[in-house]
Order: structure tokens, then sequence, then C-alpha cells
């Protein structure tokens, strides 16, 4: 507790009341995918990206329009298609006629919204998928010259499926590092079916209602940035991160023998930020271990790179951070 500066104990039980309010909420809408809708808050309470791999059909882009209803934010959909430009994704200057006299004038596009769902991201070509880099990590965009700032708080949550390769372009690892989480969407149960189907096919009228506003939420970014991280736990953090490089003596020999390159310094930073947001979720007021390994899948699994190997013998990007997690336990 000695680690607050601002934030106290009534303000730290109201975050996990609000939590707890938001995840009901959204859950009158989404069946199961809790470990999602808790991904997704923990990097919206960060201020961070996410990218959602699933095939179609379990109800990614609900999730997301959901919660930006449950946030009670602006929301927008960009449908990424191959012939989307990038002038559609950023907005364009557009001649219009006042007082008699021609001039440009911005015309925003689906950029500028607080939530913005790029839907299966991977479908558009590279250039138009670069539209959305300065959007993501300077959360401005640059068109004729002229720096704009998109609202506050700002989020870009994508989608993408995993099965259909044919006519996509797969996101570089640039880009792929500018997501604080990669969250893979699974199939529901047969509980969870058997919900889906009572709440979208016997009734229609559950409907989720605003549970928090912007400046809600970053009053929740400001508490979680001052919960205190212990300096073993942050090198805990530190090591998992270097143990995912391959060229480094110190790396375990799953990682030395199937991967082609390892997670940069903003993973380590991710663990970090999202460990506090977790920490505060489950109700406590510091980072613990548990904290880095819950949350260590789903900040590197796309931020490592398979060899060439690795990909011969079937290793998956989640198997190589288990095999990580396996060789360096917490202490």
């Amino acid at each position: 507790m000695g680690g607050f500066q601002t934030a106290n104990e009534t303000e730290i039980l109201r975050f996990a009341e609000q939590i707890k309010a938001i995840e009901t909420e959204i859950a009158r809408e989404i069946v199961g995918q809790r470990e999602i809708v808790a991904g997704l808050l923990m990097a919206v309470i960060c201020g961070g990206n996410v990218l959602l791999e699933g095939v179609p059909g379990l109800g990614k882009t609900r999730l997301v329009r959901t919660m930006g209803h449950v946030l009670d934010l602006p929301f927008s959909r960009i449908q990424f298609t191959p012939d989307l430009m990038p002038a559609d994704v950023t907005g364009t200057n557009i001649i219009v006629q006042k007082d008699g006299k021609s001039e440009f004038s911005f015309q925003p596009g689906p950029v500028f919204a607080s939530i913005v769902l790029a839907d299966e991201i991977n479908r558009a070509t590279p250039k138009t998928q670069s539209a959305l880099l300065e959007a993501m990590q300077e959360h401005t965009v640059t068109v004729g010259g002229v720096t704009r700032a998109l609202p506050n708080p700002y989020f870009v949550l994508a989608t993408q499926n995993p099965i259909e390769q044919e006519g996509t372009y797969p996101l570089p690892e640039a880009q792929l590092d500018r997501f604080l989480l990669k969250l893979l969407v699974g199939f529901p149960t047969l509980a969870e079916l058997h919900g889906i189907v009572d709440m979208t096919v016997i009734r229609e009228d559950a409907r989720a209602k605003p549970a928090a506003g912007g400046e809600d939420v970053l009053r929740m970014r400001e508490i979680a940035r001052q919960v205190p991280v212990a300096r073993a736990v942050q090198d805990y953090a530190l090591r998992l991160v270097l143990a995912t490089h391959p060229e480094l003596d110190g790396s375990p020999g799953t990682v030395r023998a199937n991967a082609r390159f390892g997670a940069s310094p903003r993973a380590a930073q991710a663990l970090i930020a999202v460990s506090r947001v977790r920490a505060l979720m489950e109700g406590r007021f510091n980072v613990s271990f548990d904290d880095i390994r819950a949350v260590a899948p789903s900040v590197l699994r796309h931020r490592v790179g398979l060899s060439f190997e690795g990909m011969a013998e079937g290793m998956t990007a989640d198997r190589l951070i288990g095999g990580v997690l396996e060789a360096m336990p917490a202490k």
C-alpha cells in the first residue's frame, strides 16, 4: 500500500467494483469468453491495442461492439478488404464550396473514434494496414501534412481469421508489436452454445447498458499505473522476455531450437502494464509472479517468431512460451 501516492483503498475498491459491473453488462450479450473479456478490459485500461484471432462466427465483432456500448465510447467499424485505401481509414481532404469560394476541408475517417474495430485486418493490403500504425502508436493521424489528435481514450481492436489465408496479407512484425495483446478466441462449450442459442434465437431482449465512460477509463488507468511492482517481480518479467531470444546463451533449449527471433523491449513494458491491471482485477494491490505468468502468453505469442525448423516440427508460439515458463519457474 505504501507504493500508492494518489490512489487510496476506496479508489482501488471502486476500481474492482467498476470492473465487475462492466463484465456483468458485457455478459448480458456475450456468453462465455470470460478470459477474452478480461483480456480486452486489461488492454483498454492499459491504453493498448488488441488482436483477436478466431474462426468466423465466434462473436468477435459483437464482443467489440458490446464493449464499446458498455464503456459508452464512440465506436466505429472498418471492414478491411483488398480494395480498401488508406484514405478510407484515416480520412481525406475534400473540396467544398464556402461563400462562393472553393477550399479544402478535412473529412475524418472511421479511425476517429475511441474504439475502432479493424475487422479482418489481414485482408487489406500492407499500404492500408500501415495507415493504422501512427494511430495505434502515437494516437494521431497525419493527412496532407497536418497532424490531428485522436480521441482519448483510444483503442484499436483488430480481428483476423487464422484458417482462411488465401488472399490475405499477414501483418508484419513491426505492426504486430504495436498490439499490446493477442487473444485467441476459442470455440464455445456445449453449455455456452445452449446459452448462445437461448440468447439469440429464443429471446432477443438481452441488451447491455453503459457501465462506465471515458473519464472512468482514464481514472482507472491512472490507478493501475500506481500499482507497485517489486524489483524481484520486475526482474522475473524481464528475464522471461530475454529467454525468448534464441541468440542468447541463457535461453532454454526449446527456444534455441525452434525460435527465429524473440520479443522486443515493448513486450517487457506490456508485461508490467497488463500485470498491474490484472492484480487490481484480482483484488490485490501489488503485482505477483502469478500475474506475470498469467499474462505472458497473450503478451508474447505475437512477438516471437518461429524458425523453419520449428514450424516443420509442429511447434507453435504458445508451446514455445509454455516451454519458457516451464524452464523459468517463479522464485
